[in-house]
């Protein structure tokens, strides 16, 4: 697996990111003056994302996954915290300046059929981008769409380019954003659930494409809720929980040696390939806390199987060795 980095740093890194959204108070809030609410939808969140790397942010819904990711690219403003690109402050720079790395990070979203425009030929959906940022002559962009369109297994494109949206089926309406977003060459991809809206039949033909585009040096962060997934595929994980990362490391320590009570939850009703080796599913009690009045401490503990009473104050830090660290004061005991 390749961990390369630019100049000795990982492409990404991400420091103490926040999002918070303001809950509207509505007519009688703001008649009555009370307090403004915030969802805290990230809390804190650090990540690092190298060259030639897939990492998997996983979590159930809600848990802050892809306000993470909007934030890592600016759509979505953070309140706090640094998201550097190969060296360079996102959070501050112009809109000139996004404009410009926008070409070099580029995201796709969970749902192929609400991420492509139904009145656009599949060649007018790739090339699109390299019209936006001006690139090329117009002979120039179709060799490109093209050259994307076969480089994520729709070959050959010519019978693709002239087709509509609806004339495709969920796999390769996905191809074509996938190779919507690869057409200006970015170097770091961020793919949003990128299978979960389709058939398991279509499945790998998609990761597969995204295993091989981090094997030829491009980085990617994948949010998913599927741990079986990012085990497949991921070169690390990590593991979030209401708007926080729980536990991060190599993807086999992480699965094999799960250090925090969430991650042996979620690793316990994933399916396994020897019957023998099953393992008795942990249902949480409960659910998840309301992320706009979160829980005192560490905020997992209203349904933790094994939190005890020093879990209601303490908030804990990921500790751990730096290559596998877990956000809970019994993770040594585990």
């Amino acid at each position: 697996m390749t961990n390369a980095t630019t100049n000795g740093r990982p492409l990404l890194e991400v420091e103490d990111l926040v999002v918070r959204y303001r809950v509207p108070r509505g007519l009688s809030g703001a008649l009555l003056r009370r307090a403004q609410r915030h969802v805290h939808a990230v809390s804190g969140v650090s990540l690092s994302v190298a060259s030639g790397e897939m990492v998997a942010l996983v979590g159930e819904s809600g848990c802050g996954k892809t306000s993470t990711a909007q934030a890592i690219l600016r759509l979505v403003e953070s309140e706090g915290g640094s998201v550097r690109f190969d060296g360079n402050e996102v959070t501050t720079l112009s809109r000139s300046g996004m404009r410009r790395l926008r070409r070099r990070m580029q995201i796709i979203y969970q749902d192929p059929y609400e991420s492509l425009d139904p009145r656009f030929r599949v060649s007018t959906t790739v090339a699109e981008p390299l019209v936006i940022h001006g690139i090329g002559s117009r002979a120039d962009r179709h060799d490109r769409v093209v050259h994307a369109l076969e480089r994520v297994g729709l070959a050959p494109a010519e019978l693709f380019v002239d087709r509509f949206p609806h004339e495709l089926s969920g796999g390769q309406r996905q191809r074509v954003a996938i190779a919507a977003s690869l057409v200006l060459e970015p170097e770091l991809l961020v793919v949003d659930e990128p299978v979960s809206m389709l058939d398991v039949s279509v499945r790998a033909g998609i990761l597969a494409i995204l295993d091989e585009l981090r094997r030829r040096g491009l980085a990617v962060l994948m949010i998913t809720h599927d741990l079986s997934t990012a085990a497949r595929f991921a070169d690390r994980i990590c593991v979030m929980y209401l708007g926080r990362i729980v536990e991060e490391g190599r993807a086999r320590d992480v699965i094999e040696r799960p250090r925090h009570p969430y991650t042996k939850a979620l690793l316990s009703v994933v399916p396994r390939k020897d019957p023998r080796k099953r393992v008795t599913a942990q249902v949480l009690r409960g659910e998840t806390p309301n992320p706009i009045e979160v829980p005192s401490g560490c905020r997992f503990h209203p349904r933790c199987p094994v939190a005890i009473d020093a879990c209601k104050t303490n908030d804990p830090e990921l500790r751990g060795a730096h290559c596998h660290r877990a956000a809970c004061i019994l993770a040594e005991e585990w």
